[in-house]
């Protein structure tokens, strides 16, 4: 993931760059409600900004029907950019055609000015090579700093990045950065951390991960597919019992490759699922057949913090109990403890991402405390499956 440009490779005083941003956060009545994919982007477009380049930014925004449709205009995030960036930004009713270059035309050096959706136009979800030429047209050179959209093979994100010179933004290079220190060319130890309801959803991630770290703890529902695989009842737990084999098969390849699999030793139980629920500590084989397994119990808890406690890098995707849900949040909050204490013990890199997972360590008071924390969902766990990200592999060639 290291053959990529970055902002520090280009001059952009005179130049008109295109930004492809992940705007795509959540908004209620024409309002931003939460502002985290923006705070993250605002260093790249300041930069360029105060670099003196005329500042594009290109962003999807939901998922309209092959048309405009003011439910999905970037119209309702230009104030959140404008306060993020500390500068009144443009908008553009058009992203391509006669439109946006009006538009730009009116914007100075230094400005920065959001166009509208690029899912208004449906060549944008093909890949349309004419739709790509045309956003080509807008600038001199590509910059993307959207990791969360790069597991998407766009016009946008992978058809542009080959018409123009191209660089990751700084959201980005810190993104790839991270993963490449996690993964590829990581600190041995490896260990990761995944939890997540059902096993199904992440079978290749699992299969991927077990051929690349030393050590895999896991919780949350999978966990119990896991342990119904190898013969343990788990009462009335969510379990999917169709998928045995397949964790069986992720088993025998992690024992081929080395890796440890930790599976819960006991459990938080209860035999309804609500906040403030009766609930008991049960030994993982003692789940009574009308109970509910809610979250690993304090002899997981130790098991994992003492395994970590030699690890040099820590991998984490999804929750390993109800975290939404107390007492149901005590067994992730405990470990995500651990593992920012040894981060700012300077004894492990931490990255973590994708679905519930930046919930539950905010939920936690840890998001801040690991090395990096990423935004991006979909990309993210794509990365974990070990899969080649088509607007990663735009920007290397």
């Amino acid at each position: 993931m290291s053959d990529f440009k970055t902002l520090d490779d280009f001059e952009f005083d005179g130049k008109t760059v295109l930004v492809r941003a992940d705007l795509n956060v959540p908004a209620k009545d024409g309002v931003v409600t939460d502002t985290t994919r923006i705070d993250r982007l605002a260093p790249t477009l300041t930069e360029l900004s105060q670099a003196g380049a005329k500042v594009v930014v290109l962003s999807h925004f939901g998922r309209p029907k092959g048309g405009p449709d003011e439910k999905y205009s970037l119209k309702q995030v230009v104030d959140a950019v404008s306060k993020a960036v500390g500068q009144k930004v443009a908008f553009a009713d058009d992203c391509v055609g006669p439109v946006a270059k009006d538009a730009l035309a009116k914007i100075h050096a230094g400005g920065i000015i959001v166009m509208e959706n690029l899912r208004f136009h449906p060549e944008e979800e093909k890949n349309d090579a004419g739709f790509a030429a045309q956003l080509a047209e807008l600038g001199d050179i590509y910059v993307n700093d959207a990791f969360s959209a790069a597991h998407r093979a766009h016009a946008s994100t992978e058809g542009l990045a080959r018409l123009l010179p191209n660089a990751a933004g700084r959201l980005m290079e810190a993104e790839l950065k991270a993963l490449t220190l996690a993964l590829e060319k990581p600190e041995r130890p490896v260990a990761a951390v995944v939890g997540g309801a059902k096993i199904s959803t992440k079978l290749d991630l699992l299969g991927n991960l077990v051929r690349r770290v030393n050590l895999l703890a896991l919780g949350g529902g999978m966990a119990n597919t896991f342990l119904y695989a190898k013969g343990t009842a788990v009462g009335a737990s969510l379990c999917e019992k169709d998928m045995a084999e397949k964790a069986r098969e992720i088993m025998a390849i992690a024992e081929e490759a080395g890796c440890e699999i930790l599976l819960p030793r006991d459990a938080i139980t209860a035999k309804e699922f609500k906040a403030g629920a009766e609930s008991e500590v049960v030994a993982i084989d003692q789940v009574p057949s009308d109970s509910m397994i809610l979250d690993i119990g304090p002899a997981t808890v130790e098991y994992i913090t003492l395994k970590l406690q030699g690890c040099k890098t820590v991998v984490w995707n999804g929750p390993l109990g109800a975290f939404e849900t107390k007492p149901f949040d005590a067994g992730t909050n405990a470990v995500a403890g651990t593992v920012a204490a040894l981060t700012k013990a300077g004894r492990v890199l931490s990255v973590a991402g994708g679905g519930d997972t930046v919930a539950a360590l905010a939920a936690a008071g840890v998001e801040d405390s690991f090395t990096y924390v990423s935004a991006a969902g979909g990309a993210f766990l794509e990365w974990l499956e070990g899969k080649d990200l088509p607007g990663v592999a735009a920007l290397k060639s």
